[in-house]
């Protein structure tokens, strides 16, 4: 893939934007994410929506996805303090998916085949801490997995701050409710939160400005096995298709969907992290540190085109929906243009499709190498 060049961040600029956006309303966001980490495309991808000087993070609910919630609410914790963001909520979401379990997925892997990238259920760590207090040796056999409420020790640490006592689903009511019309909800791993919300509220969707999706894939050109054979395959929709089959369906005033084939044009490069490790400001610090992972800009993508939507030069206007059947594609993307959509209420989407790629390496780079954006101030 071929890299481009990155400029300097321009710190006089993104100064004069803060001074500028003071005298404004920030744009208010829900990031709903499955955070695994330390670093990498999920962390990163919430970094970039917190140092943007105009946009006000209302807090960060957090499913399985990846990994098993509890890990990533805790990687999540200690990334927020790592770069002086405590100011944020974490509100632990989903554990499971809505009703796909990882027994009936893996038993149906002789038959269909084995998916590239099983998120939660593909770890097989046994690095995990037992109690505070205790000095017993965790009780896991050597190769086996441990369960959806074990937390691995952190490589950046355990953090101090602890997680809000309420449910993902109840907080992203509450705080739609308490700003109709304004909260785009950004939803860039498994969308069990956002249906669950959807099934307390199911006023929920119309409440907002709309919903970024990173999810979904059309027909990525790629010789990367994940994709190639299966061009509709994408991880966020087949980990829970019941759940993006309820958000897709849904009244958004705006439905913005990042694929795969959008993704897999911008690489987290050499060149970027040594471009962004000449800042020494706090993010660009511990993205040097704990982003050793070279892959797609999945996240990264869906965050800065919903901060500046010129990164992305194609879309397709297309109606949207998931594989509900429990054969081989199960999870997968379902896609119709206007005159051929079935009539059962799918809805339409603006699926990205290719972007600037200099454009967004730039501005992923300023955003990550800038100070930490000022928290905002709530009465």
């Amino acid at each position: 893939m071929e890299q481009c060049g990155v400029r300097r961040p321009t710190y006089l600029l993104l100064a004069l934007f803060v001074a500028a956006t003071a005298f404004g309303q920030r744009r208010m966001i829900l990031i709903d994410q499955d955070g695994s980490g330390p670093g990498g495309s999920n962390q990163m991808s919430m970094i970039a929506l917190l140092q943007s000087p105009d946009t006000d993070v209302l807090g960060i609910t957090i499913a399985t996805g990846n990994e098993w919630r509890d890990a990533e609410v805790q990687h999540t914790l200690r990334m927020l303090e790592l770069i002086g963001r405590t100011d944020v909520p974490v509100v632990p979401g989903a554990v499971f998916p809505l009703v796909r379990t990882e027994l009936a997925t893996r038993l149906t892997f002789p038959l269909y085949g084995t998916p590239v990238w099983l998120g939660a259920w593909g770890r097989r760590s046994v690095d995990v801490e037992p109690p505070k207090g205790s000095k017993e040796a965790p009780p896991y056999a050597p190769g086996m997995a441990p369960g959806p409420y074990d937390v691995p020790a952190l490589p950046e640490g355990r953090p101090s701050t602890r997680a809000l006592e309420e449910n993902a689903a109840s907080f992203m009511v509450r705080q739609v409710r308490a700003h109709p019309g304004q909260v785009t909800i950004f939803a860039a791993g498994p969308l069990t939160n956002v249906a669950l919300a959807i099934s307390i509220e199911p006023r929920f969707a119309e409440m907002t400005r709309g919903i970024v999706i990173m999810g979904g894939s059309l027909n990525p050109q790629t010789e990367d096995v994940e994709f190639s054979t299966s061009p509709r395959h994408e991880f966020n929709f087949w980990f829970d298709p019941e759940a993006a089959h309820i958000a897709l369906r849904a009244a958004w005033p705006q439905i913005e969907v990042t694929t795969v084939d959008v993704s897999i044009k911008a690489m987290f490069t050499e060149q970027m992290l040594a471009e962004i490790g000449k800042s020494q400001n706090p993010a660009a610090r511990y993205i040097a540190k704990y982003s050793a992972e070279r892959y797609y800009l999945w996240d990264e993508i869906a965050a800065c085109a919903w901060l500046d939507p010129s990164i992305i030069t194609r879309r397709r206007d297309l109606f949207m929906d998931v594989d509900l059947s429990r054969g081989p594609g199960y999870g997968f993307t379902l896609t119709w243009m206007d005159k051929i959509k079935p009539a059962t209420g799918v809805r339409r989407v603006n699926a990205q499709v290719d972007l600037d790629l200099p454009k967004f390496t730039r501005m992923f780079s300023d955003l990550m190498s800038a100070p930490t954006a000022a928290p905002v101030k709530r009465r």
